[in-house]
């Protein structure tokens, strides 16, 4: 199974009041990870946007909070697919602090794939054989 993975330090502008990351950053670094994870392996959102109007956009996110991260902790995010179906795709995240290798973070993001209408409406559409085959040759 392929498993991207990037790193980041917490900058002084992703904490609360309370001087640990403040929740939503974790949304978009899982959000970022995604991205760079369809990067890898060769999947170019752009270019299914702009060439075949489709995309996979978020229906559902969550995640649980372990540990908390500080400022300059040095972290890790673990980002792979953890199931296909036929509209619909899992992508899990792991956020590691690399410190000590311990889990601070578990989300996921449910991705449904749609289709954007000449009309400019969306709709959600079976991901295209030769992306599923794509996928789930990185899932082994």
């Amino acid at each position: 199974m392929f498993v991207s993975r990037i790193t980041k330090k917490v900058a002084w502008g992703e904490l609360d009041a309370l001087g640990i990351v403040f929740y939503p950053r974790y949304y978009e670094w899982m959000d970022e990870a995604s991205h760079i994870f369809f990067e890898r392996i060769g999947l170019d959102l752009n270019r299914l946007l702009y060439e075949k109007k489709i995309i996979f956009a978020l229906v559902e996110t969550g995640a649980k909070y372990i540990k908390p991260a500080k400022y300059h902790d040095e972290l890790e995010i673990k980002t792979y697919i953890k199931k296909v179906e036929s509209k619909l795709i899992l992508v899990q995240h792991e956020v590691i602090k690399i410190k000590d290798n311990s889990v601070i973070m578990e989300g996921y993001e449910k991705r449904i794939c749609i289709r954007i209408g000449d009309d400019g409406r969306f709709k959600a559409v079976p991901i295209p054989e030769e992306l599923i085959k794509k996928i789930e040759q990185e899932m082994t």
